[in-house]
């Protein structure tokens, strides 16, 4: 008897996950699927570049199968862009990985791991006003992303 294998972990879901090319309709696009866990494969390595030990670490993969994983998704998202089809992402066997929360008075908490959905008030001061940390909005980089330089 096989066990089924073990979920990828994943650290980010994208907000937007259908990606299409300027001037085509809908109805006239062949389109590729990428899963969760290779768009996660493409922003740790592509995106924040660590290398593929670290990857592999954090999507709680063997080296091996993270390569497998991520030339997946880079042979998919070339199809798209070279040969003008959509790219949606979903599905796959993941897990996310424990979620940060911030609401808009800057307190931040950590989303139990159990929990599907946030909070609707801020634990502190019970705004409504709460949104998901990304690791880009994370650290002394943050003021950089948005344009503002170091003093």
């Amino acid at each position: 008897m096989t066990r089924p294998p073990k979920p990828r972990r994943i650290g980010f879901i994208p907000d937007a996950t259908y990606f299409k090319p300027a001037g085509i309709p809908l109805r006239a696009i062949e389109e590729v699927c990428v899963s969760m866990e290779e768009a996660e494969a493409v922003r740790l390595k592509d995106l924040q570049g660590l290398d593929q030990e670290a990857s592999a670490t954090k999507m709680n993969v063997s080296r091996r199968t993270f390569q497998r994983v991520l030339a997946s998704a880079r042979i998919k998202i070339a199809d798209a862009l070279l040969n003008g089809k959509a790219i949606r992402i979903e599905g796959g066997n993941f897990e996310v990985a424990i979620r940060r929360l911030r609401c808009i008075n800057g307190h931040e908490w950590d989303l139990p791991s159990g929990a599907s959905t946030p909070p609707d008030f801020c634990p502190t001061c019970n705004t409504a006003s709460i949104s998901q940390v990304s690791e880009w909005d994370r650290g002394p980089c943050r003021r950089r992303r948005r344009g503002r330089h170091d003093r």
